[in-house]
């Protein structure tokens, strides 16, 4: 599925620093992209792009949703001898942060840098030494001597991104800096790409939506689900693969890594749009795992489902290893059961496709 052409589109948006509240340059890239599969492409106030495929006005819209913000750092704090000091981006993890290459994203532009990380010969052990950091204990090292050095190319709230790149572990497993969820615009738009190449067969109009600030709140998804108010949505993002060492699956569930994308039950993940998920999956033997949502599905579903009247939703995700380091690796083959899903599943829906429970 993945010609040369689609995987520099996956690789260009992955290496694209987008962290959270900072995700224009990654937008533009997925907007010009997905221009070419679109009837119309446009985007809000704070960044929020959508691509649309209209049919009719007098069938049902169906929304495909995945968020394009990234976790990351910001700069918080320089000191007088030049040292830069770190806050949080979303769910970024202060036990990973030291003795990594960074990326500062100022306004005249990129400066590398690196996390202090004192060697282990000159820690105090008996006074936390080598123990979890907390944030405020983050800094960067420019190479500057002082404060007034460093502020000529960096200034408080410029983001930080770690300077990891795009690496194949072999011909289908990936790893990456951002593949959450980054993957998921990806995802959503080669399915829209899938669905202008089968357009005689499509019998709804289509919303793409990839959306701003997931990490800190669902914010950009409440804003364009209100607006535009689809019928439906399928919302896509990364869940956790629990197949690697150290994890209780009795806790956290049996998810396995190139097993195939999962779904979600419970929540906010209507039973009716579940159901078609898992009759579509069945049709085109696409291999489905099964997760469970007690209260939150933590992705943009819980932004999305309650918006007016309520929007039927379901969140189908790509299982991914070590989320929210830079290190977060996937199976390809399940990106691409992930996409046939996806499209398959809209191009079953009937123009006056209804999703209710009673």
């Amino acid at each position: 599925m993945f010609d040369k052409s689609t995987s520099k589109f996956l690789e260009e948006l992955l290496i694209t620093p987008s962290p959270t509240g900072y995700e224009s340059a990654g937008q533009k890239i997925w907007l010009d992209y997905l221009s070419q599969f679109s009837d119309k492409v446009e985007s809000d106030a704070y960044g929020s792009g959508i691509a649309k495929i209209e049919t009719s006005s007098d069938v049902m819209t169906v929304m495909l949703e995945a968020h394009a913000d990234e976790i990351g750092m910001v700069v918080q704090y320089v000191s007088d001898d030049g040292f830069i000091y770190l806050n949080k981006l979303g769910g970024s993890d202060s036990t990973i942060a030291r003795a990594k290459r960074v990326v500062i994203h100022g306004k005249h532009g990129k400066v590398s840098g690196v996390v202090g990380n004192t060697a282990i010969h000159l820690q105090d052990k008996k006074n936390g030494g080598g123990k979890e950091p907390a944030w405020k204990d983050i800094y960067v090292d420019i190479g500057a001597s002082d404060r007034e050095e460093v502020l000529e190319v960096v200034q408080i709230g410029d983001p930080v991104t770690y300077a990891d790149d795009v690496e194949y572990l072999n011909d289908r497993i990936i790893t990456a800096r951002a593949l959450d969820n980054r993957i998921g615009g990806f995802a959503i738009a080669q399915t829209m790409k899938y669905l202008k190449e089968r357009n005689k067969d499509l019998a709804v109009n289509v919303i793409a939506l990839n959306s701003v600030q997931e990490e800190v709140g669902g914010f950009g998804a409440r804003m364009m689900s209100y607006r535009h108010m689809p019928d439906a949505a399928i919302v896509t993002d990364v869940t956790h693969a629990t197949d690697s060492p150290g994890i209780d699956q009795k806790e956290h569930g049996q998810v396995k890594l190139g097993k195939g994308p999962t779904v979600q039950h419970g929540g906010a993940n209507h039973p009716a749009v579940v159901k078609l998920i898992e009759k579509t999956a069945e049709k085109r033997d696409i291999s489905l795992q099964h997760e469970a949502t007690s209260v939150r599905t933590g992705t943009d579903t819980d932004s999305i489902f309650f918006q007016r009247t309520g929007i039927p939703s379901a969140l189908v995700s790509v299982p991914i290893r070590y989320m929210h380091s830079p290190v977060e690796t996937a199976s390809l083959d399940d990106l691409e059961k992930l996409i046939e899903l996806m499209a398959e599943s809209v191009l079953s829906m009937e123009p006056d496709q209804a999703f209710t429970v009673l």
